[in-house]
């Protein structure tokens, strides 16, 4: 049992849980909570930790996982949550490819620019696995997907929905269009409803920053500008809840 706070491996998952840089040196990510250990892909797990208290109601972990009990002490030392579930793990990111994002018949993909808010990240990953989307694209400039903010508000999505990072959303954008998927920006600038577009084939949405919303030259990669109307004094949507209404939109349609 490791009960002082600080060793090495506490250390280690204190640094992941608030350093973007230990994350991407060590290929790792910091998921809490018995949901978040449970639905991890079991091939993805590097270890685990759980305390007493947390045994005594679930049992350990199984056999094959490499796991080290800790006291409550330390368990809050190590986890990002104020109030730890007893159970935490220091997981494998995985490694996608582009050709996963839209790897399918009729893809259904979405495009990031710069969105800094953790729990908005986290919250389209969870949001667009709902409404079946194959896949998110996202510039270097998107807030971290590992950061356990992100993590939380997926609620286990980022084990199921391919994502990657491009150093150009142009060239992503140039080479889905290739595979004939027409992507579409909610602007400002869009004369038609959104749901008056098609989008049972191939599509994408691009997403930008909360405050700024899409650059001039990332907007230019839409083959088309919807706009969600608004009622009241409203002038736009929180960019989660703008994308969670086009990505069901998209798949409404291709339930019909």
């Amino acid at each position: 049992m490791i009960t002082s706070t600080s060793n090495s491996q506490v250390k280690q998952a204190a640094a992941l849980a608030k350093k973007a840089r230990e994350r991407r040196q060590t290929g790792l990510f910091l998921v809490e909570g018995r949901k978040m250990y449970e639905e991890a892909p079991r091939d993805w797990l590097e270890k685990v930790y759980v305390t007493e208290r947390y045994m005594e109601e679930y049992g350990q972990p199984e056999a094959g996982v490499a796991w080290e009990t800790v006291t409550d002490e330390v368990m809050k030392a190590m986890a990002d949550t104020q109030t730890p579930q007893g159970v935490l793990a220091l997981v494998r990111q995985p490694k996608w490819r582009l050709e996963d994002v839209w790897k399918g018949e009729n893809p259904h993909i979405i495009m990031l620019e710069t969105l800094q808010d953790p729990g908005n990240l986290g919250t389209i990953l969870r949001a667009g696995e709902g409404a079946g989307i194959t896949g998110l694209i996202m510039n270097r400039e998107t807030a971290d997907i590992f950061n356990p903010k992100v993590i939380r508000s997926t609620m286990g999505s980022v084990y199921r929905v391919p994502f990657i990072y491009t150093d150009s959303l142009s060239e992503a954008a140039g080479e889905a269009k290739r595979r004939g998927i027409r992507l579409y920006a909610a602007h400002l600038k869009g004369e038609r409803s959104y749901d008056r577009e098609d989008y049972r084939q191939g599509c994408g949405f691009l997403i930008g920053n909360e405050a700024r919303g899409l650059t001039d030259e990332t907007a230019a990669l839409a083959d088309c500008y919807v706009k969600i109307p608004m009622l009241g004094r409203v002038e736009s949507l929180n960019a989660a809840v703008a994308a969670s209404v086009l990505m069901f939109e998209a798949a409404r349609q291709r339930r019909g």
